[in-house]
């Protein structure tokens, strides 16, 4: 028998490199830990960590397909942040230019949380803890 230990990372493709690798670092603040070109591939892939933590990897491919977001297909259907003060960082995101729905309250936790998408739409989430 195995016994999982922990999520060890999130990888996303992502269309535009450049532009996805500034939202991450530079709008949320992910820490870069290594980033490869692979010319075999055509693609980037770029360790980002959160907190000194590994956590996700983006890569870019020669022409993805387009993420199904809505309706929402199978699959993976968002990544979930975990924030201290919800208001202050949907505040932060709104001065760069993200546009955050409008907050709401879990009916189940009654944590409040909010889901705003990355350049190519994946949902993103943050819950307030």
């Amino acid at each position: 028998m195995f016994m999982l230990k922990a999520v060890h990372h999130i990888a996303v493709i992502v269309s535009d490199y450049g532009r996805s690798k500034d939202f991450y670092t530079r709008v949320l603040g992910l820490e870069v830990l290594q980033e490869v070109y692979r010319a075999e591939r055509g693609s980037w892939k770029l360790d980002l960590a959160l907190n000194g933590q590994y956590v996700i990897e983006l890569f870019s491919f020669p022409d993805p397909p387009a993420r199904v977001s809505r309706p929402e297909a199978s699959g993976l259907r968002h990544l979930a942040f975990a924030v201290g003060n919800l208001d202050a960082c949907v505040k932060a995101l709104e001065e760069k230019g993200v546009i955050c729905e409008p907050v709401r309250t879990d009916e189940y936790t009654g944590k409040r949380f909010t889901f705003f998408e990355d350049p190519d739409k994946l949902p993103l989430e943050l819950y307030e803890l």
